[in-house]
C-alpha cells in the first residue's frame, strides 16, 4: 500500500514497519483538531523541549526513509499512516518510549513538518484565530476576538523558523536572505504573509501572517455581529447600488477588506468588475470579475508589476467598475481619473482615521506620486471623485463597528465639504470591558437622496434622524 512512497532500499537499509490494522491505518489518518492552550508551566516546557528534540531526530530519519518525489502525488490518509509507521519504527529503534498521547502529538507534528508549515499548522487550521504573530522561535502570538494572547506554539530555534519561512517564500518564487531580509507572499489558502528576518529583525525573524477567511460575510451577517445597523445597511445598499464612489477608511485590523466584500454584494451581476491588490483577498460574489495582482521585482530587480501598472491596464479592459483592494501611493490619481471618468461605484480601502484624515491622506498621496498639482485642484479632484466614506474601526474591546458614514457634497473655497450621515455612539463600559453603544444617524438628509430615487431607493427620512 506505501510502497510507492518509499525510497528504495539501500544496503543496510532498515525495513519500514506497516500498521498492523486498517483500524490503524485509519485511525492515523484523522488529525486531531486543533488546539492552541494557554502557555505552559516549568514542566510541560520542559516536556515540549525533550518532544522537540526527539521530533528533530525522527524528522531527518523521516526524509531518509520517505520517496521525496512521490508526495506531491501522495494521498494524506496514506502518507500519514506511512509517516506514523516510520516513527515507531524509529522510536524503536532509538528505545524510546512515549506516551498515547505524546505519541500522537509528535506523530502530528511530523507530518506538519513534512507536508505543512510545522508548528504553524495547528494556528492556520484555528478557524477563530484571525493574526498569527510570531516574534522570534519562542514567542508566537494570535488574535482572538480581536485580542492578543501568547499561544504555547513554538519552533525549535531559528534556524528551524528560518527553515519554515524559507519553504513559504520557495514555494512563490521568492527568496529571503540577509541580502533582502524582508518578503511578502500569499499561502495557499491565500492568507497573508509577511517576514522579516535578521540582521534586521534583532531577537530573531519576524512574521506576520493575516489569516484568509473562508466564509463569505454577508451584510445579513455583519448586521448580526454588530458591525452595524439595519439603516445603515439599506443606506450603503442605496448608495452601491446607485453607483456611486466609495472609500472604505480605517486603521489596521479594523476590517476594511470584510467590509469592502460585504458591500460589493450589492452590485448588479449585470456588470463587469475589476479587482486589482497586492495581495489577492476579495472575495467578490458577482459573476463578471476580473482579478488582478501586482508583483514584486524578482532577483535581479526586474518584472515588477505595481498596482498602478494593473490599474492603467484596466482602464482599457471596459470595466463598469473598478475595485481597488488598498490605495496606498501613486496609484491614487488613476484611481481618481478613473473616478471621475464613466467608471461610477468604483471602491477602494485607505488607511486614516476618519473621513478628514481619509481626505488629508488622498492629497498627500498625490503629492508623493510627483504630480504637481495645485493643493485646491487636488482637492477639487478628489471632491469630485469620491462621494462617500465609510470609517472602520476596531474598538478597545476588540470589537469592529463601522464608526461612521460621511458624504463629501464638493467645495467650500479651498475645503471639501462634507456631512456625517451615521455614526457610532458609545455610551459606557461594561465592567468586563465591553463597550456600550448605538449606531444612530445624524438628523441630516442625504445629499444623494434624489439620485437614489431616480433609481428606485426611497429610504425612508426617519432613518436619518438620531437614536433617542
Amino acid at each position: 500500500m506505501f510502497s510507492r512512497y518509499k525510497k528504495p532500499q539501500m544496503d543496510g537499509a532498515a525495513a519500514v514497519k506497516q500498521p498492523q490494522t486498517p483500524a490503524a491505518a485509519q485511525a492515523a489518518s484523522v488529525p486531531p483538531k486543533p488546539v492552541v492552550h494557554p502557555i505552559e508551566d516549568e514542566r510541560d516546557l520542559k516536556r515540549r523541549a525533550r518532544l522537540d528534540e526527539l521530533k528533530s531526530d525522527l524528522h531527518h530519519r523521516i526524509l531518509d526513509n520517505l520517496n521525496l518525489a512521490a508526495l506531491d502525488t501522495a494521498q494524506p490518509q496514506e502518507l500519514r499512516a506511512e509517516i506514523n509507521a516510520i516513527a515507531s519504527e524509529e522510536l524503536g529503534a532509538m528505545g524510546v518510549l512515549l506516551n498515547r498521547e505524546d505519541r500522537q502529538t509528535i506523530q502530528e507534528e511530523l507530518f506538519d513538518e513534512v507536508m505543512g508549515l510545522g508548528p504553524l499548522e495547528p494556528l492556520l487550521r484555528d478557524d477563530t484565530i484571525a493574526d498569527i504573530l510570531v516574534n522570534g522561535p519562542n514567542r508566537i502570538f494570535i488574535e482572538r476576538g480581536g485580542r492578543l494572547e501568547l499561544s504555547s506554539v513554538r519552533f525549535k530555534d531559528e534556524k528551524h523558523l528560518f527553515r519554515i519561512i524559507d519553504k513559504i517564500v520557495s514555494a512563490v518564487g521568492r527568496r529571503v536572505d540577509e541580502s533582502t531580509p524582508y518578503v511578502d507572499a500569499r499561502l495557499k489558502d491565500g492568507s497573508r504573509f509577511n517576514a522579516m528576518v535578521p540582521p534586521v529583525a534583532v531577537d530573531g525573524s519576524l512574521v506576520s501572517i493575516r489569516k484568509f477567511k473562508k466564509e463569505k460575510l454577508k451584510i445579513e451577517d455583519l448586521i448580526r455581529f454588530g458591525a452595524f445597523s439595519d439603516d445603515m445597511a439599506k443606506y450603503l445598499e442605496a448608495a452601491v447600488a446607485t453607483r456611486l464612489n466609495v472609500i472604505v477608511s480605517g486603521g489596521t485590523g479594523s476590517g476594511k477588506t470584510t467590509t469592502l466584500n460585504a458591500l460589493s454584494s450589492f452590485i448588479d451581476n449585470k456588470e463587469r468588475i475589476l479587482t486589482i491588490e497586492d495581495t489577492a483577498e476579495l472575495q467578490l460574489q458577482q459573476v463578471h470579475v476580473g482579478r488582478m495582482e501586482s508583483r514584486p521585482p524578482n532577483i535581479e530587480g526586474k518584472g515588477a508589476v505595481t498596482q498602478r501598472d494593473c490599474l492603467r491596464n484596466a482602464l482599457r479592459m471596459r470595466p463598469d467598475r473598478i475595485i481597488v483592494g488598498e490605495t496606498r501611493g501613486e496609484e491614487v490619481i488613476d484611481m481618481l481619473q478613473a473616478m471621475n471618468t464613466g467608471h461610477d461605484g468604483s471602491m477602494t480601502t485607505i488607511h486614516a482615521n476618519n473621513a478628514r484624515d481619509a481626505v488629508s491622506r488622498l492629497e498627500n498621496m498625490i503629492a508623493m506620486a510627483g504630480i504637481d498639482m495645485p493643493l485646491k485642484a487636488a482637492r477639487a479632484q478628489i471632491a469630485s471623485a469620491v462621494n462617500l466614506i465609510v470609517q472602520a474601526s476596531r474598538l478597545q474591546d476588540g470589537s469592529r463597528r463601522m464608526v461612521s458614514i460621511t458624504e463629501i457634497t464638493g467645495m467650500e473655497g479651498e475645503i471639501v465639504s462634507m456631512q456625517e450621515v451615521f455614526r457610532y455612539q458609545r455610551l459606557g463600559l461594561e465592567p468586563n470591558g465591553k463597550i456600550i453603544g448605538r449606531f444612530t444617524g445624524c438628523g441630516v438628509r442625504s445629499h444623494f437622496s434624489e439620485r437614489f430615487r431616480q433609481w428606485g431607493y426611497e429610504l425612508p427620512p426617519e432613518i436619518y434622524e438620531p437614536a433617542v
